[in-house]
């Protein structure tokens, strides 16, 4: 089997990659530039380098693969929706030209809703169009990621988080390993076909006052979490250097899923993964925020 995967050394890719390898498979990896690759790595893999944005190049890349594992770029432009489309577009060409048999897609929680979840909407777009090709693709429903965590050691380090969700509302928490294995599994398993959604939600629902709890215990470090308003968090964006409709894409990851948001696909046993937050905050986090003193 060929598989093709992109973004290998992001969260998620990076253990995809691994897994594939441990799985016998040697797969084709996309990306912007191949010297990024681990070197122990790098012999292990078939590396093109692949700006996701480029469909020409991206057709070309995928040439002769079996299955796709597609993750559309991250991005800081000032239109980051506009950019998901232009992936998006690439993607389906690839699919639609190389008649790539199956693909596997790294959604989120949140883009069941469609519209009105900021830059998530991205994300339904890519599904809507992966679904109109007629392709066998699972969309993988990602709960939030343990290691967005690490975009806040200042905080951490202050020890306070500050959030605009309310500190009692749960929402999923996985581990991005967790993730890349339900990806390997989907990728390599020839027992399914058609239009799938697969949630991946992490070992529990936390809130943000039970996350708060977890982080202090795993670190040794006391840490809150305060919830300001949205024109506050709006502020700090914006002293940040964000544009303003990057500002609105972000804020609507949060606002867009804060009232009476439910995930279409409940917990179950298929859906729930084993990493808990305490584990991976004992073993990576905690020496992040160390090294970042």
């Amino acid at each position: 089997m060929r598989i093709a995967v992109t973004t290998p050394t992001g969260n998620v890719g990076r253990h995809l990659v691994a897994a594939l390898l441990r799985a016998g498979v040697r797969p084709r990896v996309l990306l912007r530039d191949p010297g990024r690759l681990a070197p122990e790595v790098r012999d292990e893999v078939d590396a093109v380098p692949v700006d996701q944005y480029d469909a020409d190049a991206v057709v070309a890349a995928t040439r002769d693969v079996d299955a796709l594992f597609w993750v559309d770029p991250t991005t800081d432009s000032a239109d980051p929706l506009a950019d998901c489309a232009r992936a998006t577009s690439a993607v389906v060409r690839a699919v639609t030209e190389n008649r790539i048999g199956r693909v596997v897609f790294q959604s989120s929680v949140g883009a069941e809703k469609r519209h009105g979840a900021g830059e998530i909407d991205g994300l339904a777009h890519t599904e809507t169009a992966l679904d109109g090709t007629g392709v066998d693709v699972t969309h993988l429903r990602c709960g939030y990621f343990f290691t967005n965590l690490e975009l806040q050691l200042d905080a951490l380090r202050a020890g306070t988080l500050q959030v605009i969700l309310p500190l009692d509302q749960p929402m999923a928490w996985v581990a991005p390993r967790d993730i890349a294995e339900v990806a390997a599994a989907r990728l390599l398993s020839p027992a399914w076909s058609g239009r799938c959604v697969q949630a991946v939600h992490g070992p529990a629902d936390l809130t943000w006052r039970q996350v708060g709890a977890i982080l202090t215990a795993a670190t040794g470090r006391p840490i809150s979490v305060e919830r300001i308003t949205d024109d506050a968090m709006r502020a700090q964006l914006q002293r940040a250097g964000m544009p303003d409709s990057l500002v609105e894409a972000v804020l609507g990851m949060s606002t867009g899923l804060r009232e009476n948001f439910v995930p279409e696909q409940r917990r179950t046993l298929r859906t729930t993964t084993p990493t808990t937050l305490a584990a991976w905050a004992y073993d990576h986090l905690r020496h992040r925020i160390d090294d970042a003193s």
